[in-house]
């Protein structure tokens, strides 16, 4: 029997986003404007030997919440349960990445320097994109060597709003600014 992968999705501020989820919980949060979305879904489908439900179950109630409150400016930390999928090398890029704390950066080659390997910067950079739970696993704040904003699968604007939210600045933060 086939275990079931539920499917919904929530609006945010900068855009709806999709959630997938086991009985174990989030293994998906991504921008519906994602190019390689539907081959996410179907990969994870594979992985999980998983039928895809559209609904809920036990986390996204609590995702969704969390996520508000993060909007809100009155979380930081999100304790809902992540499944992380990918590579050993990517898993351990992602852990780190939930290191980084609110409303700081760092730069790939930090990053790389970090993990124990200065020369690993673009496999650190690729492991970054392929990151299938944004904002849980903050890759927004991850910047280039020269502080530019790069690299973002949701795209650059929604990493300066991201990263605008979480920023001293207590004005709200605007989408294009």
């Amino acid at each position: 029997m086939s275990k079931i992968l539920v499917h919904t999705k929530t609006e945010t501020p900068i855009g709806e986003m999709d959630i997938l989820a086991t009985d174990r919980g989030i293994c998906l949060l991504e921008f519906d404007v994602r190019t390689d979305l539907e081959e996410e879904i179907e990969s994870l489908k594979k992985q999980f030997d998983a039928v895809l439900q559209i609904g809920e179950n036990q986390h996204t109630p609590e995702l969704k919440r969390q996520l508000k409150e993060y909007f809100a400016r009155r979380r930081q930390l999100f304790s809902v349960p992540t499944i992380l999928t990918g590579t050993d090398f990517q898993k351990k890029v992602w852990i780190d990445l939930k290191k980084i704390p609110y409303g700081t950066t760092r730069s790939y080659k930090e990053q790389a320097e970090k993990l124990g390997d200065v020369k690993a910067i673009r496999a650190v950079a690729k492991a970054n994109g392929s990151n299938k739970i944004a904002i849980l696993i903050p890759c927004h704040r991850v910047l280039g060597s020269d502080g530019k904003l790069t690299g973002y699968a949701g795209g650059i604007d929604r990493k300066r709003f991201l990263l605008n939210l979480e920023g001293e600045d207590t004005r709200p933060a605007d989408l294009f600014s």
